[in-house]
């Protein structure tokens, strides 16, 4: 594979004669006049709360903007990023309610008003940008494999050649976004590009602390499989020339590109920053860089007249404060409305409101018929067998489902689920990645984005610490931009103990999933109610987190005949294992053989209940059992500090309390991590003793 090419001049091709410098001059000026009311009016009078200056930045990111045309380029940028969202056409109004956080804006006011998004259905998207740095460049890495699927695999004709771009701040190349998504693109040769604004600073620390030498275009050089572009944001031709050229070689398919544009930050990080860690000198150096003179001075009047610049101004600040007027009539969201959009709604004609991107089901992707009866087939399978032959069902039915993750494909997975499929279905559905757990979710983000269903693997809970950003955006995003974007996804993830445990392979803590907003989460038990819940997380429209317990996957319990290609289980629909009178014991995944064990040695009169999902868990099932019992034990294999058991116990006691018999108890492991003895751990883990003494405790209290 061919070594980085470099380029630190402009190739000659001459593109600015036949360019549309009005649209240009016209978008810079509205975000020149926005920075400027932002920072003098409507910050002082608090009408808004976070400012993000974009000067200096502006004029490149405009150019960058002109340059993507197909509805199904995509752009993520970040926090400084309004200028691109102005180039590729957002209404003024809803750019100007964002920064108010008023009703209409990108969010509806539920995000600050710097993080943008555009769904844009006839032209090029902007992504649902993030807060945090670096966050946005692996799903744009997804975006970008997506298009390469949908042209290749799915055989669509894009005679455009549509691509994908990230923006980001120098200082961000310093992230594991940056590094995986890097990884993803020069690997897989897809046509992404990264479009690098550096403007020396990250906030206040200078760019030789993010960067060696403070060039991350010079030390990409040697890089493998990459172009390199370097030079100006800020001269007109220069950067128009190396725009075009970045772009036009991306879309060419002729692989990822890097655009590195040297930028003045004319304002400080925000406004609140006085910038008073750089000297005198350097701010008057960079406003000698100010992009919007220099544009002046290139046009004017060579292509333009001094009258029709001065138009222009004349019209930009007479649209900005037309449009303030409007929003500031509007009003804020509605409390009612807080709270809409979590995860899909259905209207009052049973309709799901559907997102305007990202996943199958606002595309009308349809699903084969399904059933929520079991038609049992076959010998009793373990649950490995049952996960697999659902995975290979729905590979078989939905040509836009992918499955991937570390060692998923000739391997067959560490704990052997996928064994068999990337064979079956091809590299190109069923496929290996780089080890970065932040780079698996965040592309399956974006690939899901564009219309596909990706099926991420963990390997193991713990694993998936690096990736714990991308699976908390992609679960707000419904929500943060009020319902705009969704991406559906179903990510499968290993955890719990097995033969032995130790800190880093058997941990389970669901918990934190079920705290990550818009997941839901399914802990099946048995290899029925494994087919039934995986079947139905992946013909849904939300992202679910599929977790396998290790102890489960081949324990003799947990074995059922396949119950069918059909066969899905409604989530938040819990199992009744056994049934009783004086004590309601809940509980999931490996710790329900385990309860059932020990209800049948007590002979006590005992009601099992198995949850099946903890997001949405089955609440009217608990409290009725719990009414009819006056008791209610909680067991679960993870700690007992702030587990998803204390939140059943607090609800149990606040809604049942007079129907109480005694305290609501659970049992738990203690609060360590999983030991890697098994003596140790059959210690550490409730086991069928300690759920009978906890039984007769209860019962006898």
């Amino acid at each position: 594979m061919a070594k980085a090419a470099l380029s630190s001049s402009p190739p000659q091709e001459n593109v600015d004669a036949d360019f549309d410098w009005p649209s240009v001059v016209y978008s810079l000026l509205i975000s020149r006049v926005l920075d400027d009311l932002e920072e003098t009016t409507l910050l002082p009078e608090r009408k808004m709360f976070y400012q993000f200056s974009a000067r200096g930045h502006d004029l490149s990111q405009i150019l960058l903007a002109q340059c993507l045309k197909s509805s199904r380029d995509a752009a993520t940028g970040y926090y400084r990023s309004r200028p691109m969202l102005l180039g590729l056409g957002v209404p003024l109004d809803e750019v100007i309610a964002a920064s108010l956080a008023k009703e209409g804006g990108y969010s509806d006011g539920r995000d600050i008003g710097t993080v943008f998004n555009f769904a844009n259905p006839n032209g090029p998207k902007a992504l649902p940008m993030c807060g945090g740095v670096g966050s946005q460049f692996t799903p744009s890495a997804g975006w970008a494999l997506a298009l390469e699927y949908r042209r290749g695999v799915l055989k669509e004709c894009t005679k455009d050649n549509p691509i994908a771009v990230v923006l980001g701040g120098d200082a961000s190349v310093a992230t594991n976004g940056f590094w995986s998504s890097l990884t993803i693109a020069t690997t897989l040769k897809i046509p992404l590009l990264f479009y690098i604004e550096d403007n020396g600073y990250g906030i206040s620390v200078p760019g030789h602390y993010q960067t060696p030498g403070a060039d991350i275009a010079s030390n990409l050089a040697s890089f493998r499989g990459l172009t390199i572009l370097s030079g100006s944001g800020t001269d007109p031709s220069e950067a128009l020339q190396l725009i075009t050229s970045a772009v036009s070689h991306v879309r060419s398919r002729k692989g990822p590109a890097l655009l590195r544009l040297t930028v003045p930050r004319l304002s400080g990080h925000s406004a609140q920053d006085t910038q008073d860690y750089k000297s005198s000198e350097i701010i008057e150096s960079e406003k000698s860089s100010d992009p919007l003179p220099r544009l002046k001075k290139y046009l004017v009047p060579n292509m333009m007249a001094d009258e029709e610049w001065s138009e222009l101004e004349h019209k930009a600040k007479s649209d900005v404060h037309a449009a303030l007027k409007r929003v500031e009539k509007r009003d804020v969201l509605s409390s009612s409305k807080l709270t809409r959009f979590v995860f899909t709604e259905i209207d009052k004609e049973g309709n799901p409101e559907l997102q305007s991107v990202g996943g199958l089901w606002p595309e009308g992707h349809v699903y084969p018929k399904t059933s929520q009866n079991p038609a049992p087939e076959g010998p009793r399978i373990n649950m490995v067998t049952a996960i697999r032959r659902t995975l290979e069902h729905e590979l078989e039915t939905n040509p836009k489902m992918l499955l991937f993750g570390e060692d998923v494909g000739p391997k067959g997975g560490v704990h052997a689920v996928t064994m068999g499929l990337q064979k079956k279905f091809g590299i190109e559905r069923v496929f290996d990645t780089s080890l970065s757990e932040e780079g698996i979710i965040g592309r399956a983000v974006g690939m899901s984005l564009a219309g596909l269903l990706p099926v991420p693997e963990i390997q193991f809970r713990k694993y998936a610490e690096p990736a714990a950003e991308q699976l908390n955006d992609c679960g707000t995003m419904r929500w943060r931009t009020g319902n705009r974007f969704a991406a559906p996804m179903v990510v499968r993830m290993a955890g719990g103990f097995s033969k032995c445990g130790d800190p880093w392979h058997s941990q389970t803590n669901e918990v934190q999933w079920i705290h990550n907003t818009g997941w839901h989460v399914l802990t099946p038990s048995n290899a029925e109610d494994a087919v039934g819940l995986l079947r139905t997380a992946l013909r849904g429209n939300d992202p679910a987190i599929f977790f396998e317990h290790r102890g489960l996957l081949d324990l003799r319990w947990s074995r059922r005949p396949y119950p069918g290609d059909d066969f899905v289980i409604p989530l938040g629909r819990a199992k009744l294992i056994t049934s009783g009178t004086n004590l309601t014991i809940v509980t999931w995944g490996a710790m329900v053989d385990r309860c059932e064990e020990a209800v049948l040695e007590s002979g006590e009169s005992v009601e099992v209940i198995d949850l099946r999902t903890l997001v949405p868990w089955d609440y009217d099932t608990v409290m009725e059992s719990v009414r009819k019992t006056h008791r209610c034990l909680i067991v679960h294999e993870d700690i007992a500090i702030a587990g998803f058991g204390a939140e059943i116990a607090a609800v149990v006691t606040a809604e049942c309390f007079l129907d109480l018999d005694a305290p609501p108890e659970r049992l738990t492991m203690p609060d360590i991590p999983s030991p890697h003895n098994p003596a140790l751990l059959d210690a550490a883990v409730p086991n069928v003793d300690s759920i009978q003494e906890a039984i007769n405790n209860i019962i006898n209290f």
